[in-house]
């Protein structure tokens, strides 16, 4: 979707939004990556860090691709991460009236995403919706490979 905002496009109805995350080694390289439908136009978009854990991936995907969004959308976001599906929708409610603490009283991990990631869904009409990753739904597959994409991106010695 070279050129084209995603929001010259939400006005067609839902963006529907697939996303994932990968890690080769936990911590380790990982990656992220988001798929964005809408209007029959698409937008990969993939990227990754050198030292990072699987759920900032999760959640990085995630933020990156409601970053993509330059205006209120309603959006179907599409996760195979729990994690991040009952994080956003039930688990940060909580969090916030705790003070970013855990029931058991332990600082949340990766505060700093989800601040960011609350912040982004504050901005649009989000339905948050799990998908059993690796299981053939077309979307999650491809956001699966876009990661892996983003893994290649940052691993020692690769080229582009």
């Amino acid at each position: 979707m070279d050129g084209m905002k995603m929001s010259d496009v939400a006005t067609n109805g839902v963006i529907e939004v697939f996303t994932d995350g990968a890690c080769k080694g936990n911590p380790g390289v990982g990656g992220w990556g988001a798929l964005l439908n809408a209007g029959g136009k698409t937008r990969e978009l993939y990227g990754g860090e050198v030292q990072t854990t699987n759920n900032r991936m999760e959640m990085t995907a995630v933020i990156r691709a409601l970053e993509a969004l330059q205006c209120r959308c309603s959006v179907r976001l599409h996760t195979d991460s729990k994690y991040v599906q009952l994080g956003i929708s039930e688990w940060i409610h909580s969090w916030k009236k705790r003070g970013w603490k855990t029931a058991d009283k332990k600082p949340v991990k990766n505060e700093d995403l989800w601040r960011r990631l609350d912040e982004l869904a504050a901005q649009h009409d989000i339905e948050w919706l799990w998908v059993k990753g690796h299981a053939g739904h077309e979307g999650n597959e491809r956001a699966d490979v876009l990661a892996n994409m983003g893994v290649d991106s940052v691993k020692p010695g690769w080229a582009a």
